[in-house]
């Protein structure tokens, strides 16, 4: 039965139903997809022999929320071999992968789900120990969210590397390397407080790409809990070349990241150390795969991105900070740690009066960081490049009291 008085907004009302006559289930394992034909039965299967092998005595379902793709993901969804009982559906609302986790938030509230798990549905790596590592700090009561700590290649996540990462742990002093990682266990408190939220907050970059900063973001706040890590081993999927493919995903996140400051500002500003949060699992040595990027793409698209945005950001950033700005544009493209800090740090509190203009001027700006992390760190290793990234959360960190200032103004 459906519980009274819940407003379920974006799963149909004929597949809730079969769900929860067919329920309760302790455990459900969520794929949001689009147009995944080639990989998500791969994903479903993988996910269905980590159900069987480590929590065969829950009772466990694979919920795929797709957003309307026009290939064969969701028969190549239902074609999968399991013992877990499938149930495929497109959801209602604003299309984007944020609407289609909340879906599964949705069914789990209704059933009474113990926890959930985000796999990504183009993943290629997914094993079946990382369902337990995913869930099992939750059903033992540790947390009640998980975050993946992948190993991944240096030019792989640069938005987590060059703003997710370090502003994310300087602001709320948890260390959580992956906090757009895609794949996420939750438990049942996180659950509710995440189903519970107006559902006008929706109607912004949540449903679609910020989903995971803002999951990530609330558990840190909001749970009781600490936020646990899963290690995972390396993460292959669809990778992109962060200047040709990743300009919207940038805007999204990292628009729903600085709105987030605003709606935890009295947290953030009196937090003035950094923790580890702790990690699940053996950290396994892995080398992933190669990512190549188009490097001279990226400077190009920074020099002429900030020259044809050069009116915003004269009007937006002080005139300082513009003049530095346009210095790059003109020459050399490359974006160093301090500035980019300091404009990061500007825009962030710039942001509910100029929103997406401001994004827009971000973005060339981003690749323009990008560029120059990948020029510094072309004939470094992992762990030295890891060193690099490091260095930028301490810089940041080092810096925190000029943001707390800048939004006391």
């Amino acid at each position: 039965m459906i519980k009274e008085g819940l407003k379920v907004y974006t799963v149909p009302e004929e597949v809730l139903e079969k769900i929860s006559n067919n329920g309760p289930y302790d455990l459900i394992v969520g794929i949001p997809s689009f147009n995944n034909e080639d990989t998500i039965r791969y994903v479903t299967e993988i996910a269905d022999k980590g159900l069987q092998k480590y929590f065969p005595e829950m009772k466990s379902c694979i919920i795929n929320s797709d957003g309307g793709s026009n290939d064969k993901t969701r028969e190549n969804f239902m074609s999968s071999n399991t013992l877990s009982d499938l149930y495929t559906f497109v959801y209602k609302g604003i299309s984007g992968k944020g609407t289609a986790m909340r879906s599964i938030f949705e069914i789990a509230h209704v059933v009474g789900a113990k926890a959930v798990v985000f796999l990504d549905s183009d993943l290629r790596s997914v094993e079946p120990f990382w369902i337990e590592r995913l869930l099992k700090p939750i059903l033992e009561g540790k947390t009640s969210y998980v975050t993946p700590y992948y190993i991944r290649h240096k030019y792989d996540g640069t938005i987590t590397n060059s703003i997710c990462y370090p502003l994310t742990t300087v602001l709320y002093g948890q260390k959580i390397r992956q906090p757009i990682g895609g794949d996420f266990g939750v438990g049942k408190e996180m659950i509710d407080i995440y189903v519970k939220k107006p559902i006008e907050i929706w109607d912004s970059d949540i449903s679609k790409f910020g989903i995971d900063i803002w999951m990530t973001t609330t558990a840190i706040n909001e749970s009781l809990l600490p936020v646990y890590q899963a290690s995972l081993g390396a993460k292959i999927h669809d990778v992109k070349d962060p200047g040709k493919h990743l300009g919207n995903m940038f805007r999204e996140v990292v628009g729903t990241l600085f709105n987030l400051m605003d709606v935890y500002k009295e947290n953030w500003m009196n937090i003035n150390e950094i923790n580890d949060a702790p990690i699940y699992g053996e950290i396994l040595k892995i080398t992933p795969e190669p990512i190549n990027v188009d490097v001279e793409n990226l400077l190009n698209k920074c020099k002429n991105g900030i020259i044809e945005k050069q009116e915003s950001i004269l009007k937006i950033f002080s005139k300082d900070l513009a003049e530095r700005l346009l210095e790059v544009a003109n020459n050399s493209g490359r974006i160093n740690e301090d500035l980019w800090i300091s404009v990061i740090f500007e825009l962030s509190r710039k942001y509910k009066e100029y929103k997406y203009e401001l994004i827009e001027v971000l973005v060339p700006i981003y690749f323009g960081k990008t560029a120059d992390f990948v020029i510094k760190t072309e004939n470094m290793d992992m762990e030295e490049a890891e060193k690099e990234i490091e260095k930028l959360l301490e810089r940041f960190f080092e810096r925190k009291g000029e943001l707390i200032e800048i939004w006391k103004k």
